[in-house]
């Protein structure tokens, strides 16, 4: 069991913007998943692995493959508080899932 969480590299985000985006992106996730991945996910350790993509159509592609494929994911928009315009798509979450089932979806990326 393992999450991918992709995030876009041409928006310039500070280390603590990306941090918050990506565990915005794990948890809503998280919440769109039932009972019984959940446990399992979370008794194999939460397995977590950050990926870059180069922007938002490539984000959206990786969404749409995701879907297909059942597995739960969230795509976050900013609030627009700080760095970002308000709307800005800046992570995508895959998962949690089988691994080789994520990988199908995530698993040509490099890690960020």
């Amino acid at each position: 069991m393992k999450q991918v969480i992709a995030a876009r590299t041409d928006l310039g985000m500070g280390q603590g913007k990306l941090a918050a985006q990506v565990a915005h992106a794990s948890l809503s996730a998280y919440e769109d998943t039932n009972p019984k991945t959940r446990k399992a996910w979370k008794g194999g350790g939460q397995k977590k692995v950050v990926v870059k993509v180069d922007g938002e159509s490539a984000l959206f592609e990786l969404a749409e493959k995701a879907r297909i494929e059942g597995l739960p994911n969230a795509v976050i928009r900013d609030a627009g508080h700080t760095q970002l315009d308000s709307g800005t798509a800046t992570t995508l979450a895959v998962g949690p899932g089988e691994g080789s089932l994520v990988d199908s979806v995530t698993g040509d990326l490099s890690l960020y």
